[in-house]
Formats: C-alpha cells, sequence, structure tokens
C-alpha cells in the first residue's frame, strides 16, 4: 500500500480543518441566536460533516489534478521521443 501523497493529503486535511471550524461557528451562531446559549453536540456534528465534505472535496480535485498532469507530462514525454 502506498502512503500518501503529502502534496495531496496536507492541502485536503488543512481544508477539512477549515471547513470544519466554518460549520462549527456557523451553527453556533445559529444555536445562540435561537435559544440564547450554544449547543455544543450540534456544533460538534455540523463541524465533523463540514470537515468530511471539505476533505473529500478537495482531496477529489487534487488527485484528479495531479493524474491530469502525470498524463499531460507521459504524453509531452512520447512527443519529445518520436
Amino acid at each position: 500500500m502506498r502512503s500518501p501523497n503529502p502534496w495531496i493529503a496536507v492541502p485536503a486535511l488543512v481544508a477539512g480543518v477549515i471547513g470544519g471550524f466554518v460549520g462549527w461557528v456557523v451553527a453556533d451562531v445559529s444555536c445562540r441566536a435561537e435559544a440564547g446559549t450554544g449547543c455544543l453536540f450540534p456544533a460538534l456534528l455540523v463541524a465533523s460533516f463540514s470537515f468530511l465534505v471539505a476533505a473529500v472535496g478537495v482531496t477529489v480535485v487534487l488527485v484528479l489534478v495531479y493524474r491530469s498532469l502525470a498524463e499531460y507530462r507521459q504524453s509531452r514525454d512520447s512527443d519529445d521521443r518520436d
């Protein structure tokens, strides 16, 4: 099994953390507006979901970009040999 490419894993984790933080803030602020107090469990639930969505989304885009670049380089190298 290959280890994760850090050029894909690190930005995906960073995007996940940012997405989770934004999700937590939005959920916490909406709970404060409705009940007057923060609600920890729903905010953590939204933060976890936001983390997963952001991390998976960025991972998919980065994998597609790196595959595209690899295909381009392979095509360019084969054209140079001809």
